[in-house]
């Protein structure tokens, strides 16, 4: 079973399904990621180099820009990530 999915084969992250220690290896297709923190259950892993302002990409979709260069094997979360859409009408 793996522990991780990715949702679409364009996205740059990766769903973690177990949690993840420090230094940890992923297996993904022909690649190895070696994680640069503890990532937690249900989080983000970049699989792909994300450079600043660049879309981190879930379901194939935007879910927002990263804040600052993020590399592989690393944790995809609010300290890099922000969403590029704001709900400003709702009542």
């Amino acid at each position: 079973m793996k522990n991780y999915i990715q949702l679409h084969e364009n996205d740059n992250i990766i769903i973690a399904l177990t949690t993840f220690e420090l230094g940890s290896i992923i297996k993904l297709n022909n690649q190895e990621i070696v994680l640069k923190e503890a990532i937690g259950f249900g989080h983000k892993i970049a699989i792909k180099k994300i450079a600043i302002n660049s879309k981190v990409l879930k379901y194939g979709l935007s879910i927002g820009s990263a804040t600052q260069d993020i590399t592989v094997g690393e944790h995809v979360h609010s300290h890099n990530l922000t969403t590029d859409y704001l709900i400003n009408n709702i009542k």
